[in-house]
C-alpha cells in the first residue's frame, strides 16, 4: 500500500487555478471531508498555513535501552516492569508537534537545523516573488517529511506553435534529510501537467540551503540565481520555438528509440528475456505516445514531441516500485531534479542521432 494513498493526496495536498488547468487526476470529492482540496483560482496562503503547515518541527532525545543496573533514566515498561534508557549524545531525531505516536521524521547530528516550513516555504518565499504570483499547489509528503509550495503566473501562456504552458517557481524542503532547501525554475505543460526544464541548455534553474546554523536564504542572490518566474516565460517559449524547428523524421526517430531503449546489450548481445520483454513494452509506449497521444502527437516530427514523449511516458506511464505512488514519485523526482537530469539526457541523447544522420547524409 503506498504511503500517499487518495485519501492522503484530497487531504494534504491542495491545488489551485483549476479553472484553467483543470483538476488533479487523484481528484476525489468524496475523500476531501468539508473542506475541497481545490481551488478555482490561487490558494490563499492563509490556507495552506492553517491546513498544511499548522504545526512546527520539534527536536527531542534519542535514547537506547540500558542494562538494569546502569545509572540512567528509569522508566516503567508496559508490564510495570523498570526499563532504563541512556540518552545518545550529539543526535536528535524530528518530530511532529502534533502528532504523540512517538512517528519520527528524520534522526539527525545537533548540527542539523530544521527549516520551518511555514517561514521558508510561505514567508521567504513571498520576499522571493512580486504580488503577481499566486500559490498554485501545496503539500505534504512522507507523513509530513516532505513539504512544497509552488507559485505561478495566474493563467497559462500559450506559444506560436501551440504549446500552452505555466511558469511556476517552486519551494521545497525536507525534515528527513533527503533534500536540502530549494527554490527551483519549472515550467508546466498545460495539457499533460509534466514539469519540464526552463531551457535545456541553461543553468543556475534552482538555489539550495543546507540545514544548518551557518546557511541562510539571502534575497538579493535567490532573485538573481532563480532570474524569478517571469523571464522562465521567455526562456520555455524560445526553447519550444527552437526544438519545433527541428526535424525529426521516422528514421530519426527509430534511431532514437534505439539509442533510448535499446534492445540488445552494449556489445550486441541479446537482452535476457525479461530486460528484452521490458524494453519492448516501453519501446511500444513511447510509438504509441509520438503517435497517437494529444500531448505528444501535434508535434511529431520534431525534437519538441521526442523530448515531450520522454517526460509524459516518466510521468503518466512508467511502472512504479515499493510502497511509492506515482504522485510522490512525480514530485520527488521534481524537487530532487530527476526530471530535469531525464530531460537534458534524452536531449542530448536526440543530438548525437541528429548529428550521425548529418555525418552519414554528408558523406
Amino acid at each position: 500500500m503506498s504511503l500517499e494513498t487518495l485519501q492522503t493526496l484530497n487531504t494534504q495536498t491542495l491545488i489551485g487555478n483549476t479553472a484553467h488547468r483543470g483538476t488533479a487526476w487523484h481528484y476525489r470529492a468524496e475523500l476531501q471531508g468539508d473542506e475541497p482540496n481545490h481551488y478555482p483560482g490561487p490558494i490563499p496562503v492563509e490556507d495552506v498555513a492553517r491546513r498544511l503547515f499548522g504545526w512546527h518541527a520539534e527536536s527531542r532525545a534519542i535514547a537506547v535501552e540500558r542494562p538494569a543496573d546502569a545509572r540512567t533514566m528509569t522508566h516503567e515498561s508496559p508490564k510495570g516492569e523498570p526499563m532504563r534508557w541512556m540518552v545518545v549524545p550529539g543526535r536528535q531525531a524530528i518530530v511532529r508537534s502534533d502528532r504523540r505516536d512517538g512517528h519520527v521524521l528524520g534522526v539527525f547530528t545537533d548540527a542539523y537545523v530544521p527549516h520551518p516550513y511555514t517561514e521558508y516555504l510561505l514567508t521567504s518565499l513571498a520576499n522571493i516573488v512580486d504580488d503577481s504570483l499566486s500559490v498554485s499547489s501545496a503539500g505534504l509528503l512522507k507523513g509530513g517529511a516532505v513539504a512544497w509550495v509552488e507559485v505561478s503566473v495566474p493563467e497559462s501562456i500559450t506559444t506560436p506553435e501551440g504549446v500552452e504552458f505555466r511558469p511556476n517557481l517552486l519551494a521545497t524542503t525536507t525534515l528527513d534529510g533527503s533534500l536540502a532547501t530549494t527554490y527551483k525554475r519549472t515550467v508546466t505543460d498545460v495539457v499533460c501537467d509534466n514539469t519540464r526544464n526552463a531551457a535545456l541548455r541553461e543553468r543556475g534553474q534552482d538555489l539550495k540551503i543546507r540545514h544548518s546554523r551557518s546557511s541562510h536564504l539571502k534575497l538579493g542572490a535567490a532573485r538573481e540565481a532563480l532570474a524569478l518566474v517571469h523571464t522562465t516565460a521567455d526562456a520555455f517559449a524560445a526553447e519550444v520555438a527552437r526544438l519545433c524547428q527541428i526535424d525529426v523524421s521516422r528514421h530519426m526517430w527509430g534511431r532514437f528509440l534505439d539509442a533510448w531503449v535499446p534492445t540488445t546489450g552494449a556489445h550486441g548481445e541479446k537482452l535476457p528475456a525479461k530486460a528484452l520483454r521490458h524494453a519492448e513494452k516501453k519501446r511500444e509506449s513511447l510509438a504509441g505516445l509520438y503517435r497517437h497521444d494529444r500531448r505528444v502527437e501535434p508535434w511529431a516530427g520534431t525534437a519538441h514531441a521526442v523530448l515531450q514523449a520522454v517526460n509524459t511516458y516518466e510521468h503518466h506511464h512508467s511502472p512504479t516500485r515499493g510502497e511509492t505512488s506515482r504522485a510522490q514519485r512525480n514530485m520527488l523526482r521534481t524537487v530532487t531534479g530527476a526530471y530535469a537530469a531525464l530531460d537534458t539526457t534524452a536531449w542530448k541523447t536526440l543530438q548525437r542521432v541528429l548529428a550521425d544522420e548529418r555525418a552519414v547524409a554528408a558523406v
